[in-house]
């Protein structure tokens, strides 16, 4: 039996990568760039503390890894699922480069980075 996604009114069902966010493709990828954006506002000063900065680099890779296995997993999307899933993968790279950029303005020892 296949599970939903949790968001009122989809229907769409949830891959297995997904459940335990019990949320469809479409809905994975709209909350994932959601908190991109979130993250990238956040960094966007420079002056993020380096533990947070690496809680954001594992969120890039965990959430990357899980788009992976879903994009891979042998489901059929649509072209228009399969481009949704693309520029999420571009929003992910996006928000790490931010991130490096972030810390190249920064001179060392300053914006909070702890040592």
């Amino acid at each position: 039996m296949t599970e939903l996604c949790h968001i009122g009114g989809c229907k769409h069902d949830v891959p297995a990568a997904l459940a335990d966010d019990k949320l469809c493709i479409l809905h994975f990828t709209l909350s994932l760039e959601a908190s991109c954006a979130e993250k990238r506002r956040e960094t966007a000063l420079g002056n993020t503390p380096h533990e947070r900065q690496r809680e954001i680099m594992r969120f890039i890779t965990e959430n990357g890894e899980r788009l992976a296995r879903v994009a891979t997993s042998g489901l059929h999307l649509t072209d228009d699922l399969k481009a949704r899933v693309l520029s999420t993968f571009l929003t992910l790279m996006n928000l790490r480069e931010n991130l490096d950029r972030a810390a190249m303005r920064t001179p060392t020892g300053r914006g909070g980075f702890s040592r």
